[in-house]
Order: C-alpha cells, then sequence, then structure tokens
C-alpha cells in the first residue's frame, strides 16, 4: 500500500529525545527548543521565533497580539483549515472570507481591498501547498490601511517569495509541524515575529502570562505573572524529534521536489490531452513541494479516481470544504463578493502520495495507475 501520508523519521528522532530525557530537562524551552529557535531565526530571517504547541496555538498567539477584539473583522480566504478561522473567532472577530485564484488556490489578491472596512483589524494569508500569495500586493494595501499580515505559513516551511521566506514577511508568521508536514514533531508549530519590539509580550502570552523568559535570561531576579497567556510551549521532547529533521532540512527538501518534478514529468502528457490540470508555481515563488495535486473535471469524477486509486493500493485524499458553506462558517462570518472559485476548485482538486519515506518507484506506480484510469 502507497500511504497518501507518513510522518517523516530520518533516524536521529529517538537519539535526540533520549538526550533530552537523560539531561532531566523534558519541559518547554531545553536545550533542543533553543536549537530549532536558532535555526528558524537564522534560516528565516527572522528576528525572533517561538515554537508553539502547535500551528494553530501560533495563529492563537497572533491573535492575541494584534488584539483582536469582538466586532472586528479579519480578511482570509475560505479555502482553508478551519484553524486559520478559529484563532480570531475565539477573540470574538467576524471573519470575512474572500475568492481565491483558480491558479494557485490562494487568496486573490485582487479582491482584498473591496473587502476592507473600517472595522477591518487584520488580513490573514495562507499558502496554500507552499505556493506564496501575491505578498507584494498584499503588504502594499495592508500598508495603505494600516492593517497587520498574518501568513499563514504552516505548509511553507522552506517556501518562498522573491528570495524572502514565508512566513517572515506579514507581521507574524506561523508555521506547523504537525505529522502531516514536511518536518514534524508530532503536534507542534511556530511562530516568527517581524518586529523584535513584540517579543516580549509574545513570551509572556506563551509561558502562562509569566515573565519567566525574562527570568531565565537573568534580566529579572524572579518571575511573576505579569499578563494573561497560556501554556504555548512544547515539550524539548517535541523538540528533540524536530531538531533531527532541521538538520537535514536541505536533504528533505530536495528528495520530496524531485518526487514532486517527476508526478509533473509523468502526467504532463494527460494534461495536454485534458484529461487533468496540474499544479501552478508563480514566477517568482519557490516552493517546498508540500504536496502535489490534481485538478479533476468535477467532483463525481475525483471520486472515480479515489476508488479506482484505493483498490490499486494508492492513497489519494482530497480537503478542505469550504469555511463559508459550513454551519460554523456561515455563523462566524461571511463571504464577500462572488464565490467563482472558492467552491468549483475545491471539488476538483486531488492530493497524491507526497512525503518524505516515499520512493521513486512508488510516485511511478501512482503515475502509472492514475494513466490506467484516463485510458479507461
Amino acid at each position: 500500500m502507497i500511504h497518501f501520508n507518513e510522518p517523516p523519521f530520518t533516524g536521529k528522532e529517538l537519539d535526540y529525545m533520549r538526550q533530552a530525557v537523560e539531561a532531566h530537562h523534558i519541559c518547554g524551552d531545553g536545550v533542543f527548543t533553543k536549537k530549532c529557535h536558532q535555526w528558524l531565526e537564522t534560516r528565516m530571517k527572522t528576528p525572533k521565533a517561538l515554537l508553539t504547541t502547535s500551528g494553530t496555538h501560533a495563529l492563537e498567539m497572533a491573535a492575541l497580539l494584534l488584539q483582536i477584539e469582538p466586532g472586528d473583522e479579519v480578511i482570509m480566504p475560505s479555502f482553508t483549515f478551519a484553524s486559520t478561522a478559529d484563532a480570531f473567532v475565539m477573540r470574538g472577530a467576524r471573519i470575512v472570507f474572500v475568492d481565491i485564484r483558480p491558479d494557485t488556490m490562494n487568496l486573490d489578491e485582487t479582491l482584498v481591498e473591496d473587502a476592507v472596512t473600517e472595522r477591518t483589524k487584520a488580513i490573514v494569508v495562507m499558502h496554500y501547498a507552499g505556493v506564496s500569495c501575491e505578498m507584494d500586493t498584499i503588504m502594499g494595501i495592508a500598508a495603505k490601511y494600516g492593517l497587520p499580515v498574518v501568513e499563514d505559513a504552516a505548509q511553507a516551511v522552506m517556501s518562498g517569495y522573491k528570495g524572502q521566506p514565508l512566513g517572515s514577511i506579514g507581521d507574524y508568521g506561523c508555521y506547523s509541524f504537525h505529522e502531516t508536514k514536511n518536518y514534524s514533531m508530532g503536534e507542534g508549530g511556530a511562530l516568527l515575529i517581524r518586529d523584535i519590539a513584540n517579543r516580549d509580550r509574545a513570551e509572556i502570552i506563551r509561558e502562562k502570562g509569566t515573565d519567566r523568559s525574562k527570568f531565565w535570561r537573568g534580566e529579572v531576579d524572579k518571575y511573576t505573572w505579569v499578563d494573561f497567556g497560556s501554556s504555548y510551549l512544547p515539550s524539548d521532547l517535541n523538540a528533540a524529534y524536530l531538531w533531527a529533521q532541521l538538520e537535514l532540512a536541505d536533504e528533505m527538501n530536495e528528495k520530496r521536489l524531485a518526487f514532486w518534478n517527476i508526478y509533473l514529468e509523468e502526467l504532463t502528457g494527460l494534461e495536454r490531452k485534458g484529461c487533468l490540470e496540474l499544479p501552478v508555481i508563480p514566477e517568482g515563488c519557490e516552493h517546498n513541494a508540500h504536496m502535489f495535486y490534481i485538478k479533476t473535471d468535477n467532483i463525481e469524477q475525483r471520486s472515480q479516481i479515489i476508488s479506482f486509486l484505493k483498490e490499486r493500493g494508492v492513497g489519494a485524499v482530497f480537503h478542505y470544504i469550504p469555511l463559508h458553506t459550513v454551519a460554523a462558517g456561515r455563523k462566524y462570518g461571511r463571504f464577500h463578493g462572488e464565490d467563482r472559485y472558492t467552491t468549483r476548485e475545491s471539488q476538483r482538486l486531488l492530493r497524491l502520495p507526497l512525503h518524505y519515506n516515499l520512493t521513486e518507484a512508488d510516485v511511478h506506480k501512482v503515475c502509472k495507475e492514475l494513466k490506467a484510469f484516463y485510458k479507461k
């Protein structure tokens, strides 16, 4: 069976976790957490990075740092995971959904400005499949109206836009290290902070509302409860698991890109025949091969392909029922403008297996079975 996903494992994870145990420090902000922080800050060119217990919690921290309040509006795409909206809904915000571009499945930057109102408090972009949104335009709109930008870069670790790492462009960048991501700590994430002036408050929120981080740096002689917060820092055991992968980040990225390129080369013939559509990578976007998807004619054909592949030992899935079409989306948000592409394109999209443990033979088999379906 070729599984759709398997959590990445490089071989050093258990050794590093054992080292954390033997150091008698398995709670948050241990040696391996600090290694991960330094790697993220250096590699992503960001003043401050903080590991979190999930990508969701990174988004929640961003919402807290932006002081989102009831009645505020937050602009984002509807084609995204629930966490993108949840983080702001929990603060009382009303979500304003905007249509996507059919080529990248990202927020349509040309529709954002029309969605801005006097109640707009933030713009949230999601870099789908590790392919960047058109950030120049979005950042220009944000500057024009004095709005912060949050990057949901859960799928975009090691991706870039015109030479800038995704997650480092907006005011806050949010990564996920869930087991389905390119680099994993089981459950986990990270918050990237563009303005170092926001570091102290971010650390306080992350450390249960205390200034413990300052205490450990010797900046205060005791730590106390100074503001509201929660426990957003992961165990150093999780960070140790992640560190084993960040050490090999380039190697892992190259392997995924190689698989992605095989899919592209093998399936281009089917696209030329009009059988399916393949992903688009706009100029200036450096992607991380987070996923490879195809677009079918319609939802019925997609279901047929899933069944066909399953019978032949290949796992393939779809995802993201557009948020504005479901109960919570209707309760907590509204769609601005016309839904030209969000629903239609989401019903055509099908994800193929792509993970670190695949082999080239696996990828060729998936392509062979897809060709067999269309030949049939």
